[in-house]
């Protein structure tokens, strides 16, 4: 088709030559970003927290955030992981629509993970869990959990690993409302946060998804906490609701570890989507870790990896 010779034409200018994704790099690359989540924080995580020392005025919640910290430059600089509960690996998917695909793309997130059970070190608990029968194993059904999206123009996919133990699933809510107001949406959001209390292992990042069905209002507030810390809301009325809701949750008095103090939250973050005459509301949790990493595998076949 035109587009598609105009597009290699292109590439072929800028010296670039494109090539099929492969099973092979989607299996390896699955398997290392699972690896890379359990042993660092990510960078703006460890920012947040720091600030967050400089203006905590609770001497033991200040000294909890220390020895976050601590624990945090431990776990970079010798590779071990920043916490025994390393949950179950979970990928974000974003596939490029100028990208082609080669080989069980799907399976070669499955095989990385079965490949890192068996190499890595220490060895990991086995957090997977068959919720029909509570047993436990590093096999399971729709095991790693996936969710895809699809990114127009691009030439790569984008991985996001984000493993989810029990401070970063167990204390998740959704609410189905008619019309609510957003006074009735903020007071569901904080209630889900008191009701959270410390159970999370905070301070926390906080993921909101308002609108939509409720598989999108789930997923967005996952992806919500995906969001570097620090960043802006483009949408002024939700920036104002973060903020809001950040200085809200600081006031529960929870504290880092539940310790009490000014910090219980490091930063809320919403999204919203239209949707019909319901309105659902989602509220999704990170723990203190904010466990993520993130890598792209491009048309070249060159991989970078982003955090």
């Amino acid at each position: 088709m035109p587009g598609g010779r105009q597009l290699a034409a292109d590439k072929r200018v800028e010296g670039r030559r494109a090539v099929p994704i492969t099973y092979e790099q989607i299996k390896d690359l699955s398997g290392q970003l699972y690896d890379w989540a359990l042993r660092k924080v990510p960078d703006d995580t460890v920012e947040a927290l720091r600030l967050a020392q400089a203006r905590e005025t609770k001497p033991v919640a200040a000294q909890t955030l220390q020895v976050q910290l601590r624990s945090a430059q431990m776990a970079s600089d010798e590779k071990r992981y920043v916490c025994s509960d390393s949950g179950v690996p979970t990928f974000d998917v974003s596939v490029g629509t100028n990208v082609s695909l080669n080989g069980n793309i799907k399976r070669a997130f499955a095989d990385g993970f079965d490949e890192l059970i068996a190499r890595i070190k220490p060895p990991l608990l086995q957090h997977v869990t068959n919720p029909l029968t509570n047993a436990r194993g590093y096999r399971g059904k729709d095991m790693p959990l996936l969710t895809w999206d699809i990114l127009d123009g691009a030439d790569y996919i984008e991985i996001v690993c984000q493993p989810k133990a029990l401070g970063s699933g167990r204390w998740g809510e959704l609410k189905i409302f008619g019309s609510p107001t957003i006074e009735e949406i903020e007071e569901f959001i904080l209630d889900v946060i008191i009701r959270a209390g410390s159970q999370h292992c905070p301070p926390v990042m906080i993921g909101v998804g308002i609108g939509g069905d409720m598989d999108t209002a789930a997923k967005m507030a996952k992806r919500s906490t995906l969001r570097k810390i620090g960043s802006v809301n483009s949408e002024p009325a939700l920036a104002a609701m973060e903020e809001r809701l950040l200085q809200a949750a600081n006031q529960t008095g929870f504290g880092p570890m539940g310790t009490g103090g000014d910090t219980t939250a490091l930063a809320v973050h919403i999204d919203y989507s239209a949707g019909h005459g319901f309105t659902p509301v989602a509220v999704s949790f990170n723990c203190w870790i904010n466990r993520r990493s993130r890598a792209r595998i491009y048309d070249d076949g060159r991989i970078e990896r982003m955090e």
